[in-house]
């Protein structure tokens, strides 16, 4: 391949390899996440929220007055994803990249998790967890992980389980993908 920055019309698709997986390491370097929710009439909303990452899942407070707030307890599914920062990328169509797919869950105000997850946000995101979390239009949810993708370059795309486990190198042909292998 020549130094092109990974144009894809120079790609020659029969060299292409899979690089190793880097699924923690993406959402360890991010503070944020950004979540895809859906109204009740079907209407898409994306916006971001700050996280914590605890037994497995994705603790986020939000505050009602947001749209994704009500999609979240209205409709309990989300996508949302973690993005490599794009100024440092070097190829824009190439950019490291986790989908999650999962279940959103309403955390109890003042139970064991919204203690832990509360103490979390405050060490990783600063003394204004301690004014938002005590306003009354705050709320926490719980985003239990069902299945994801990670795609990490041109030919580099992977299955992910509900552990965030890398399971299977996703294939395809030009656009055409297997619909059952997506449903695993």
């Amino acid at each position: 391949m020549s130094n092109n920055h990974g144009n894809p019309a120079e790609l020659d698709h029969s060299k292409v390899q899979p690089k190793a997986p880097k699924v923690q390491e993406l959402i360890e370097s991010s503070k944020s996440l950004i979540l895809a929710t859906v109204d009740t009439e079907g209407i898409p909303n994306s916006s971001y929220a700050p996280f914590v990452n605890l037994d497995g899942s994705f603790q986020i407070l939000v505050s009602y007055m947001a749209r994704h707030t009500k999609n979240l307890r209205d409709g309990k599914k989300v996508s949302f994803m973690f993005i490599d920062d794009e100024s440092a990328s070097r190829q824009i169509y190439a950019r490291n990249r986790l989908t999650i797919d999962s279940e959103a869950v309403l955390v109890e105000k003042g139970g064991d998790l919204w203690n832990r997850a509360l103490e979390a946000l405050k060490t990783r995101h600063g003394k204004v967890v301690d004014v938002i979390s005590e306003m009354d239009d705050f709320i926490m949810f719980d985003l239990k992980p069902i299945k994801g993708a990670y795609v990490n370059g041109f030919g580099s795309a992977y299955f992910v389980n509900a552990d965030l486990e890398v399971q299977d190198h996703r294939t395809g042909n030009h656009g055409a993908h297997n619909v059952d292998s997506e449903q695993n």
